[in-house]
């Protein structure tokens, strides 16, 4: 995504997380808009301890609990997604403007991958239609372990 088009991306979902505080009379705080930038400006999966790690590194004046409540109130707005990908640990990524994809997790090191298959689409549509059932989304994690990839793998062959 070039620079121009993430800046508009992050305007629009500004002006919508605005929306979403106002109708729920929740304040406009910059702490929580920040939250939103920085969120916006991620490219992976992150749990809330590495994002309020990052902001304190970044000298953001938030706290542990503003980040918590502020990725409730974006998951509540559809502007960020939590996964619970089998450990205790919610991993979050933003939404708005991504296409619906699926994830590959490997249980070694915790890497998470991204994949869209046209064909998984046409069985959530097709299981639908047999079984006249309206599906509102899906979700499908596969687990195994990264091939030559892992960290933890490459890490148990070095010792």
């Amino acid at each position: 995504m070039s620079v121009k088009n993430e800046e508009a991306v992050i305007e629009e979902v500004k002006k919508l997380f605005a929306g979403h505080l106002e109708q729920n009379a929740f304040r406009k705080t910059p702490e929580r808009f920040a939250i939103l930038e920085e969120i916006y400006r991620r490219s992976d999966h992150f749990d809330a301890e590495a994002l309020y790690i990052h902001m304190k590194n970044q000298s953001y004046r938030v706290s542990r609990a503003t980040v918590y409540n502020t990725l409730d109130l974006l998951v509540n707005c559809d502007l960020v997604k939590r996964h619970q990908f089998g450990k205790n640990l919610a991993l979050y990524e933003k939404s708005y403007g991504y296409k619906q994809h699926d994830h590959l997790i490997c249980e070694n090191c915790g890497r998470v991958f991204e994949f869209c298959d046209p064909r998984i689409q046409q069985i959530k549509d097709m299981m639908g239609e047999l079984l006249k059932f309206k599906v509102n989304y899906h979700s499908l994690n596969l687990f195994g372990e990264c091939n030559g990839a892992c960290e933890k793998t490459i890490e148990s062959k070095k010792n």
